[in-house]
């Protein structure tokens, strides 16, 4: 297997990207409404005196640093819900016990990794005849400084196996513990694309809400339609 120090650690240059996120999973406002660490805890425990929900609202706060967290960007809630409420089901880069940020180099690699996963997932649920699932998609930029790079990797490298992540697992975790900001490398579900894993938020300096998109279940994901267009404020 491939071992991070072995990668190349690549300079500061500012990236646009982009991610699908599920609908039925609506921003953190507190994360946004905020500015800075500190006002975030004063407001945090004001909320917590008369909003029960508050806690599932923002996750589990102890998976990741207040100093990681980009307070004051557009989008902040979406850069930080990754790490907070982590997916303890894993992923390609983490086992469960962290958050990884994935995006991509064009918003059809986001709807092929996305259309993938949601395949997967749903063809495991019994009787499911047709159903409609809304995404929101983002448009993000991120600053790429220490960032390792494993468009180098081979392809048949076992860290792009299309199903088992024992390997990637562990170069998340290894990319994790020396520092590495994010993971870049080659999509699986997309060719000639290019994924990010970044293992922290804070490299985000902004990310907005650009369209809605649909993909329809029919025994399988048939069809994948634009809804609209969001234009930012």
């Amino acid at each position: 297997m491939v071992a991070v120090s072995s990668l190349p650690v690549l300079p500061s240059q500012s990236v646009r990207a982009y991610r699908l996120v599920n609908s039925k999973f609506p921003p953190i406002a507190i994360f946004d409404d905020v500015a800075s660490a500190e006002e975030f805890e004063d407001l945090y425990a004001l909320q917590a005196l008369t909003n029960p929900r508050i806690q599932n609202q923002t996750g589990n706060l102890q998976l990741i640093p207040r100093s990681e967290i980009p307070f004051g960007v557009p989008g902040c809630s979406y850069a930080a819900a990754p790490f907070t409420h982590v997916n303890p089901e894993g992923s390609r880069f983490s086992d469960g016990t962290f958050g990884v940020l994935y995006l991509a180099d064009r918003v059809e690699t986001a709807i092929a990794e996305v259309r993938h996963h949601q395949q997967a997932y749903w063809s495991r649920v019994p009787d499911l005849r047709y159903e409609r699932f809304v995404f929101r998609a983002l448009t993000a930029r991120f600053d790429e400084a220490g960032s390792v790079d494993a468009l180098g990797v081979p392809r048949t490298d076992p860290i792009y196996s299309p199903n088992d992540y024992a390997a990637s697992r562990l170069l998340g975790r290894e990319a994790r513990n020396a520092g590495a900001t994010a993971i870049r490398y080659h999509s699986v579900r997309q060719p000639d694309a290019v994924c990010w894993g970044l293992l922290t938020p804070r490299q985000i300096s902004s990310i907005v809400q650009t369209a809605h998109y649909e993909m329809i279940w029919s025994g399988e994901i048939a069809a994948v339609h634009k809804l609209s267009t969001f234009m930012p404020g």
